[in-house]
C-alpha cells in the first residue's frame, strides 16, 4: 500500500442534480471524470446555466492527466468548454460521447486545439498512476461507461449514471459479470449514483415506452411534437420507429438536436432511413397527419422550441388546434414550476398534451432503490460515497446501504467541495474546497455572484423607482422639482398622489442633508416611506445633475 494520500475532491454533483465534476488526486497527478452543467433554478434570474466552481485546479493544471467523460448528457458533458479554457489535457470518452463532445467544441472554435481519444466498454488504459478498466452501464443514452479505477492506494470504481435495465433500447444490458469480478478483487471505495435513491423498486425499462408511442401515434390525428433532450439519442430512434410504422415522415427541430443527431447517424447510432427525414419547411406543408416533429423543451426553458411554441413567440411556426404534444422526459428537479407552466400554455393553444405520469412516455434512466442495494452486494465495497444528486438523495442511498449491513462509519455523505482522502486503506473527510455555483449568463461567465442575483430578485419582486436632482452648482439646492421614473413598482399614473408625497419627502431631505450624503439619504429615506405607504420594498437609486 502506498504511503500517499488518494484524495477525491468533488466539484459538482454531491447536494445538487447536474454540474457533474469529481477529480482524484494522487501526488502529483489529477484525473477529472466529467464536467456538467446545471440548469438554473427558478429564482436565478437571467442566468443561462451553471458550470462548476473548479477554482480548486486553477494552480493545478500541469498536474491533471486527463479528462473522463462518462457519457453525453449535458450534466456530464455541458462544461467542456469552459473547463477546456483551463485545462490542456486528453478527454477520454466512447464514440457517441466524442461525437457529442466534438459537437460541442466545433460550435465554440475549440475542437481543433483539444486532444479527444476513444475508448470502449472492456478497455483498460493507464493515466499516469491509474489503471482504468472500462465497463458498460445501461442508462438513456447509448454508450455509456462505468470504470474501475486502480491507485495506488486501491481499487475504486465509479457507476457513472446507471440503471440495470435488461431490455435496453440499444439491446446492451449492464456489465453484472464485471461488476462481480471487480467485487470478488476488493473493491475499496464505490462512487455511486443516487439520483434515484427515494424511488422504490426497479426503475422500468425503456422497452415499456413502445407501447406508449404507439398509443399515442395510434390515436393522434393531426402532427405530433416530441420533446426530449438534443442529447437523448435513444428517444429519437423510438420516435423513427413509431414514425415509420404509422407512415409519418419526421423533421429534426432545433440547431443541437438536428446536429446530433447527424452525428449519431454518421456513427450508426441511429438507424434512420434517408427517406424518413425531411426538412421542417416541407413538413409544414404537409397534411399534417402524415409529419411528426422532434424538438427540445421538455424542462419549459422559455429560449427552448416547445417553450417559444406555448408563448407563440417561435418564428418558423407556430402550434395549431389539434396538434399532440409529448413530453418525453423527467422533471429535474425545481424545473417544476416552469414545466407546468408550459404545459397550461401548450394546453391553452389548443395543443393535447401527453406528459409523464399521464402516459409512460419517458422512463428514467437511473438505478431505483433496489437496483442500488444489488449494486452494493455485486461491488462489495469497503466504503460508500454516494454521488450525482441532491442531499436528500444522497442521504436516502446511506440508508439503503446501512439496510444492507454497512456501518456509518463505512459511508461518506459529503457536498460538493469537501475531500475525501484514503491512506493505508482508511478514509477520513478533509478540507473544504471551493465547489459553489458559476453562472454563466450570456457570454459572461463567473461575473454574476449572489449580490447581482440578490438585486436580479429584488427587481423582480418589486421593481425600481429612479429620482433624478437637478442640484444648483452654488449651493447644492434643488434646482428644480425631483423627477421620478418607476418600471415595476406601481404604475405612474395611478400613483400621482402617492409621487407627490414622495416629492415632499425629497424636498425636506435636500434641506437637511449636505450635498456630501443628500443620494444615500433619500434613498433610505424613500426606501421606507415607500414600504410604509406599499408595504414593497421597491430598489431606489438617486441621481444628480447640476443645474
Amino acid at each position: 500500500m502506498s504511503s500517499k494520500t488518494l484524495r477525491l475532491v468533488p466539484l459538482g454533483g454531491l447536494g445538487e442534480i447536474g454540474k457533474n465534476m469529481m477529480a482524484i488526486e494522487y501526488g502529483d497527478n489529477i484525473l477529472i471524470i466529467d464536467t456538467g452543467i446545471m440548469f438554473p433554478e427558478n429564482d436565478m434570474l437571467g442566468i443561462d446555466y451553471i458550470i462548476p466552481d473548479f477554482r480548486y485546479l486553477e494552480d493545478k493544471v500541469d498536474k491533471v492527466r486527463g479528462i473522463i467523460v462518462t457519457h453525453g448528457h449535458e450534466d456530464h458533458t455541458g462544461a467542456i468548454r469552459h473547463v477546456m479554457e483551463l485545462i490542456d489535457a486528453p478527454i477520454y470518452a466512447t464514440r457517441l460521447t466524442r461525437g457529442l463532445l466534438e459537437v460541442k467544441l466545433t460550435r465554440s472554435g475549440m475542437l481543433g486545439d483539444t486532444t479527444l481519444k476513444t475508448i470502449n466498454a472492456g478497455d483498460t488504459i493507464n493515466i499516469g498512476p491509474f489503471e482504468i478498466e472500462f465497463f458498460h452501464v445501461c442508462h438513456s443514452i447509448p454508450d455509456c461507461v462505468g470504470m474501475a479505477i486502480t491507485t495506488p492506494a486501491g481499487l475504486i470504481v465509479h457507476t457513472g449514471d446507471y440503471k440495470f435495465d435488461h431490455t435496453p433500447v440499444d439491446g446492451w444490458p449492464t456489465d453484472f459479470g464485471k461488476l462481480g469480478e471487480l467485487g470478488g478483487r476488493g473493491v475499496m471505495a464505490l462512487l455511486a449514483d443516487s439520483t434515484n435513491a427515494d424511488e422504490p423498486g426497479w426503475t422500468p425499462s425503456e422497452a415499456v415506452i413502445d407501447p406508449a408511442f404507439n398509443e399515442v401515434f395510434g390515436e393522434a390525428k393531426g402532427r405530433i411534437l416530441v420533446a426530449s433532450f438534443a442529447s437523448l439519442i435513444s428517444r429519437v430512434q423510438q420516435v423513427a420507429n413509431a414514425a415509420q410504422r404509422y407512415t409519418r415522415k419526421m423533421a429534426i427541430v432545433g440547431r443541437s438536436m438536428r446536429d446530433n443527431t447527424k452525428m449519431a447517424r454518421q456513427l450508426g447510432y441511429l438507424d434512420i432511413p434517408d427517406d424518413l427525414i425531411v426538412d421542417l419547411d416541407e413538413t409544414l406543408k404537409m397534411d399534417p397527419a402524415d409529419v411528426v416533429l422532434m424538438c427540445t423543451g421538455t424542462q419549459g426553458e422559455p429560449s427552448s422550441i416547445m417553450g417559444r411554441l406555448s408563448t407563440g413567440t417561435n418564428r418558423q411556426f407556430s402550434l395549431m388546434k389539434g396538434d399532440t404534444v409529448v413530453l418525453s422526459s423527467h422533471n429535474i428537479p425545481g424545473n417544476e414550476e416552469m414545466i407546468h407552466r408550459t404545459i397550461n400554455r401548450l394546453f391553452s393553444r389548443g395543443a393535447h398534451v401527453i406528459y409523464d405520469p399521464i402516459a409512460d412516455v419517458h422512463v428514467s434512466g437511473h438505478a431505483s432503490q433496489e437496483e442500488m442495494k444489488m449494486m452494493l452486494e455485486l461491488v462489495k465495497p469497503k466504503y460508500l460515497i454516494p454521488v450525482h444528486g441532491e442531499l436528500r438523495h444522497l442521504k436516502q442511498h446511506a440508508a439503503l446501504a446501512r439496510e444492507i449491513g454497512m456501518e456509518d462509519s463505512s459511508i461518506a455523505v459529503v457536498e460538493n467541495g469537501t475531500v475525501i482522502e484514503f491512506k493505508d486503506g482508511k478514509m477520513k473527510i478533509g478540507e473544504r474546497v471551493p465547489g459553489g455555483y458559476v453562472f454563466v449568463d450570456g457570454s459572461g461567465v463567473g461575473d454574476i455572484g449572489p449580490r447581482v442575483m440578490r438585486e436580479r430578485e429584488a427587481l423582480a419582486n418589486d421593481g425600481f423607482v429612479v429620482v433624478h436632482l437637478t442640484l444648483d452648482g452654488s449651493n447644492g439646492a434643488l434646482g428644480k422639482e425631483p423627477e421620478i421614473v418607476s418600471k415595476g413598482f406601481v404604475f405612474v399614473r395611478d400613483a400621482e398622489e402617492l409621487f407627490e408625497r414622495a416629492r415632499g419627502r425629497i424636498r425636506d431631505a435636500a434641506k437637511e442633508a449636505d450635498s456630501g450624503n443628500l443620494r444615500g439619504k433619500i434613498e433610505k429615506d424613500l426606501s421606507r416611506f415607500f414600504y410604509a405607504e406599499t408595504k414593497r420594498r421597491p430598489m431606489v437609486m438617486v441621481f444628480t445633475s447640476p443645474r
